[in-house]
């Protein structure tokens, strides 16, 4: 099967954002907000957002339906991924994902390592396709979100990007 192709023109995307966190609420997540503004910024539509609490299953609930919906496109998870006793968002997701996209983790790290330095090894970011919905993880801070939606999330899920991004890989609504 040959590689996806960049198109000339652009497709928005149906996104939906998750915060994962025990403290976290609607006026302090800030992470939550700095990514539904920049996906709306580069022109893809925001279709749902939510917080939920440290734990697999609730974690797992949420993301399992949009990713049974015919509507959302892709994921963006905030939060959960350090070493804490309570960061459990790896675990929650990955068995939900029909192909792993291991590049984005070395990329994340990458990209972070010139900010953070060493302590970049922490960073238990993942993504992975599922149902034709991509969903990316990513550290709770804004400067990781910013890292990843920069230097990573917005290229690929830009139809224009070329020689390759994954829209052609996601459900067409």
């Amino acid at each position: 099967m040959a590689p996806p192709k960049a198109t000339a023109f652009f497709t928005p995307l149906n996104i939906a954002v998750l915060t994962v966190s025990d403290t976290r609420t609607e006026t302090t997540d800030s992470s939550g907000d700095l990514l539904a503004d920049s996906l709306t910024a580069a022109n893809h539509k925001l279709s749902e957002r939510a917080i939920v609490k440290d734990d697999i299953y609730k974690i797992r609930e949420i993301i399992s339906r949009w990713i049974a919906d015919d509507d959302t496109q892709a994921v963006l998870i905030t939060g959960g991924t350090g070493f804490s006793g309570r960061d459990n968002t790896p675990e929650a997701i990955k068995p939900l994902f029909d192909k792993e996209i291991v590049g984005y983790g070395e990329l994340f790290r990458q990209l972070s390592y010139e900010q953070i330095g060493t302590s970049t090894i922490q960073s238990r970011t993942v993504a992975g396709l599922a149902n034709g919905t991509i969903i990316f993880v990513m550290p709770g801070s804004n400067n990781a979100c910013k890292t990843a939606w920069e230097g990573m999330i917005k290229e690929q899920l830009d139809s224009r990007h070329a020689p390759c991004n994954f829209v052609p890989q996601l459900k067409k609504v």
